[in-house]
């Protein structure tokens, strides 16, 4: 490692950071405002579902802030106590998105597909690769260095494919949320914007990854 490489890492730490910050802000914004329908996060989910033909998808209440997710291993939704039992724009915007992974796996979204393939790859190399790198380039080994780099190289690849997966099911439930009348135009709006930053997260950590692998390309061609 060399300054260049704590330069981008912390550049990127940054931004992260700031967008982070953002969203963060954003969603306890929209926790605060209340939706005319009443409804929380685990009914907007549900009813969804049920809009979309499916009765095979569990929706549960997990810990923390912002840990919503989809698991398409067991077809469950787990939705963060203030989204779960919220009935704010938030909780709409975030159940509604999450649910929307739930569609795409239904219909067989290919790039969700592609990206549950990656994830038993992207987990063993997260773990590894940055000492495989470091010991190619100790022991002088090149073969090494490159194994490190491709290990990395499907973490960047699981990146800019989960771009496609979260945009597409933001629009889902902005498309959904806005057919169902469910929200006023203020409070869809407020939806729009707090998956839009969302999204960015996801962006920032895709071009960081793909950031540092040119780094580690650089390097194993010097």
């Amino acid at each position: 490692m060399d300054m260049t490489y704590m330069i981008l890492i912390g550049v990127f730490m940054v931004i992260g950071m700031i967008v982070g910050g953002r969203l963060k802000s954003k969603m306890k914004k929209y926790s605060k405002m209340p939706i005319q329908a009443g409804l929380s996060g685990a009914s907007i989910a549900q009813k969804m579902l049920e809009d979309s033909g499916i009765n095979d998808v569990k929706i549960t209440q997990g810990k923390g802030f912002l840990t919503d997710h989809y698991n398409p291993a067991n077809k469950t939704i787990s939705l963060s106590p203030d989204i779960y039992q919220g009935h704010s724009v938030a909780a709409a915007a975030v159940a509604a998105h999450e649910t929307g992974h739930a569609i795409q796996h239904a219909k067989g979204y290919k790039w969700l597909e592609m990206r549950s393939k990656l994830v038993p790859v992207v987990q063993f190399g997260s773990q590894f690769y940055f000492w495989v790198i470091i010991a190619g380039f100790a022991m002088n080994f090149i073969g090494l260095v490159w194994l490190g780099i491709a290990l990395f190289g499907a973490s960047t690849l699981f990146s800019f494919v989960t771009l496609p997966v979260e945009y597409d099911a933001s629009n889902r439930a902005l498309r959904w949320l806005n057919n169902t009348n469910l929200l006023t135009p203020k409070e869809h709006a407020g939806a729009k914007d707090g998956l839009k930053w969302a999204a960015r997260t996801y962006v920032v950590a895709a071009l960081a990854s793909v950031a540092q692998l040119l780094y580690w390309i650089m390097r194993a061609n010097d």
